[in-house]
């Protein structure tokens, strides 16, 4: 299926992508991502921060939040994408493909030169939008602390 005919058939289908951070629902996203394999036992204050800070992308069911991305940037050079979920009842409908072509063409990211982000599970869905393993890889560098929010 095209993507346009995916969105207008999730559209039709009452789903819908905003960006305005007033619809966010933070308890959805809080309780996604303190059980997630990357933010796992996150707290609730980091969470607030992280979107105050970021450009997020809510996804809906009429008015219950099913899915959220966000992008930390400076909208005009680099983003780096973050957080992407979708809900396990709302999966295999393709959202997360939709949500992923609103973040690539958003107006305001047009003239982003890098895009970054990392996964350890949907190298597939990521592909089909450009993301690549590092083509130099010996240019790239990290500070990693995974247990950050262990109790």
């Amino acid at each position: 299926m095209h993507i346009n005919d995916l969105i207008l058939k999730l559209k039709n289908e009452n789903f819908v992508i905003d960006t305005s951070k007033d619809k966010l629902q933070l308890d959805v996203i809080h309780g996604y991502l303190s059980r997630s394999y990357w933010a796992k036992n996150i707290p609730l204050v980091i969470v607030e921060k992280a979107i105050k800070h970021s450009f997020c992308f809510g996804v809906y069911y009429f008015d219950k939040q099913v899915g959220y991305a966000r992008l930390i940037t400076d909208y005009c050079i680099f983003a780096h994408l973050a957080d992407v979920f979708i809900l396990e009842e709302y999966r295999g409908k393709g959202l997360s493909k939709w949500l992923m072509h609103e973040i690539v063409n958003h107006r305001d990211l047009r003239t982003l030169r890098r895009w970054s982000l990392s996964t350890a599970d949907a190298h597939g869905l990521y592909k089909q939008f450009g993301f690549t393993a590092l083509k130099k890889p010996d240019i790239h560098m990290e500070m990693h602390f995974p247990d950050t929010y262990k109790q």
